[in-house]
């Protein structure tokens, strides 16, 4: 793997977007330009805790169209959701030389730095920072801020947090779909042995912001992925029968997509949306991405359950699906078609 680029947030002192950032393809601005605002799909956390059978319906359809929601109602209060992203904006409000010494080495992908090294095409504008938090005998803590000084302690109460949250989310899913609500989580709510990373990306305003993108067109190659979107500024936009459609933003929200390993272990009933992020001209724009990936020594696949005459086995078997994932980078193709059952 190449090293890491100049950051992003650096080539804005000068004001001048080389020509390596600039989009290339047209496939960016499908259907409407600007894109309107995707319907607000709030699910209230509070009834799918209690099994609220039109709340779980909600959710099935949800999830079975769009592959996102806004998670409401989860018992993180918004002090807390604004204290992890002002301490997010903190990281990336350091002087060049202080985020350096969190910085991406060789073929790790944790730390500070980008990787549009590794990227086709042009480059994405944003900069990150990668970190796994579980196993939490997997963390690499000299990747770890010590500044802002409430860094790492904020981060491992957020992300134990975002696992509590994610197990009851996984019963949801299972309960929606007339399985037993263990069904997910016994595949991948296993701390010890399933990987969550947390991205933190930062997204530089741009003056030419029409013509770069911050994170092109993908699908994750997670679970699950909750994403705590930035308190003001706009830029997750998701496909939806090929027309991209903002996210709004909503404080108190989490936003959850689906990933690539829900919709094959769902055999195609929850989908795992293309999304970007797109810049602002004006502002800048932070993120948190929690990751939750299964151990690349389970396999994945359809669960028996949801297999039938009318819906065969549309995806295959297999484990490490990161390795598909990674492998699929340099063609621009979406890892899942590759792992797809043509019938």
């Amino acid at each position: 793997m190449a090293p890491t680029l100049m950051p992003v947030q650096e080539i804005l002192q000068s004001g001048v977007v080389p020509k390596g950032y600039i989009k290339l393809e047209d496939d960016y601005q499908v259907g409407n330009y600007p894109p309107p605002l995707m319907d607000a799909l709030m699910i209230d956390f509070s009834l799918l805790s209690s099994s609220s059978p039109d709340e779980l319906a909600k959710l099935c359809s949800v999830l079975s169209s769009w592959g996102c929601v806004q998670l409401v109602n989860h018992g993180m209060p918004l002090s807390i959701l604004n204290e992890v992203r002002e301490m997010s904006k903190q990281f990336f409000e350091l002087p060049l030389e202080e985020k350096e010494k969190y910085s991406s080495k060789g073929e790790d992908l944790e730390g500070y730095g980008n990787t549009n090294a590794v990227q086709r095409g042009s480059l994405n504008w944003n900069d990150k920072l990668h970190l796994q938090v579980y196993p939490e005998n997997k963390r690499q803590l000299q990747f770890w801020p010590k500044n802002p000084e409430n860094f790492r302690t904020t981060l491992h109460e957020y992300s134990k947090t975002n696992r509590t949250i994610l197990g009851t989310f996984l019963k949801a899913m299972a309960r929606s779909l007339n399985l037993e609500e263990d069904r997910f989580l016994a595949l991948w709510g296993d701390e010890n042995e399933d990987m969550t990373f947390a991205r933190f990306n930062f997204y530089p305003r741009c003056p030419m912001s029409d013509q770069v993108v911050g994170l092109k067109p993908h699908g994750d190659g997670t679970a699950i992925t909750m994403l705590l979107q930035d308190n003001e500024v706009e830029g997750l936009q998701v496909l939806k029968d090929n027309r991209w459609f903002r996210v709004p933003v909503i404080p108190q929200a989490i936003t959850i997509l689906v990933g690539d390993q829900m919709e094959i272990t769902s055999n195609d009933i929850f989908k795992s949306p293309t999304h970007k992020a797109v810049v602002n001209p004006q502002y800048d724009r932070i993120s948190l991405a929690m990751l939750f990936i299964p151990s690349a020594d389970k396999e994945i696949g359809p669960l028996d359950e949801l297999i039938n005459e009318e819906r065969p086995q549309l995806y295959k078997r297999l484990k490490d699906y990161g390795q598909v994932y990674t492998q699929s980078i340099p063609s621009g193709e979406r890892p899942i078609n590759i792992v797809k059952i043509n019938h």
